[in-house]
């Protein structure tokens, strides 16, 4: 709708994930040098935990897209299946064809045999199972399982979970703590620090340009700050908010976004929060700490009233 308006070649903040689109911001960052550091030296069982639209599945699409000239890699997007279901999605996406009839031992040379193949070519094999804190816990064991395919000297399959924090709640569970033990490394991924909130916007924007004449400063600073007090730094609702901003700007033929078209777009988006004025806060503050004073010099004034007395 807007695009030819601000010379985008396509809309800059849809919330389909994209690796296009990643904005290596310090948790991002940190978490995928964690990943491709520990991907590379070998070990076999990797997790991911973050908020919600806090830009999982985007990291594991970096992750995949990094890797795809040095890996294998499988992609499971939805795992909330049976452990025989999952196993299917993994020989399919691995291009393994396993002739009928099927049965769970026959699949499972079939893989065994497709990563020894893969292993004896130098290749490894990673898997990212995004959505993870959906796994049905019968579905869990077979993942411990399929852990234990290695060799004397290394794994023959990694596996990298990303889910809700759900997924640190169901791993506690006691029936399956052997897996939690095989977790080597882990990471937390939040939402972006506000400040960089402003660099996010442009860097979608230049993303998404027509050429390099497009203006990535759309949003003018107090909007862009605005945005990030309103979403709190959660990236998906970060885009929500600036696409709605960007419509209401081409609605009034507008090429620049500012407060009052941020505020018009957080009322009219559900789960964002009005941040509290920094002058409101400190005024919050400042009388409680009169408050706390004037009871004080109260209840010293009565004390010596009361030893007057006596």
């Amino acid at each position: 709708m807007y695009t030819r308006h601000f010379s985008l070649r396509e809309a800059p903040f849809s919330i389909t994930p994209d690796s296009a689109f990643f904005f290596p911001h310090e948790g991002a960052q940190a978490a995928l040098n964690m990943l491709l550091v520990a991907l590379r030296s070998g070990e076999g069982f990797l997790k991911i935990v973050g908020e919600v639209g806090c830009g999982k599945t985007v990291l594991c699409r970096q992750l995949l897209k990094t890797l795809q000239d040095e890996c294998v890699t499988a992609y499971i997007p939805n795992p909330d299946m049976g452990p025989d279901d999952l196993l299917m999605a993994l020989i399919r996406e691995l291009g393994v064809e396993v002739p009928p009839p099927l049965n769970r031992h026959k699949v499972l040379n079939a893989l065994h045999d497709c990563l020894l193949r893969h292993a004896e070519a130098g290749r490894r094999v990673v898997v990212c199972i995004d959505e993870a804190q959906a796994i049905p816990l019968r579905t869990v064991e077979s993942l411990r399982l399929l852990s234990n395919l290695e060799t004397e000297k290394r794994k023959l399959l990694q596996l990298v979970l990303l889910g809700q924090p759900e997924l640190d709640e169901k791993l506690l569970r006691p029936e399956i703590r052997q897996l939690l033990q095989r977790i080597t490394f882990s990471e937390y991924l939040g939402p972006m620090a506000a400040h960089r909130v402003p660099a996010y916007l442009a860097h979608r924007l230049a993303t998404a340009a027509l050429s390099e004449a497009t203006d990535s400063k759309v949003f003018e600073a107090d909007a862009a700050q605005s945005i990030a007090g309103f979403s709190e730094g959660v990236p998906r609702l970060v885009n929500i908010l600036a696409h709605k901003c960007l419509m209401l700007a081409y609605g009034e033929d507008e090429h620049r976004v500012n407060v009052r078209h941020v505020r018009l777009a957080a009322a009219d988006t559900p789960g964002v929060r009005a941040p509290v004025p920094w002058w409101l806060s400190w005024q919050g503050v400042w009388r409680g700490k009169r408050s706390g004073a004037k009871k004080a010099s109260t209840k010293q004034f009565q004390d010596d009233r009361s030893g007057g007395a006596l």
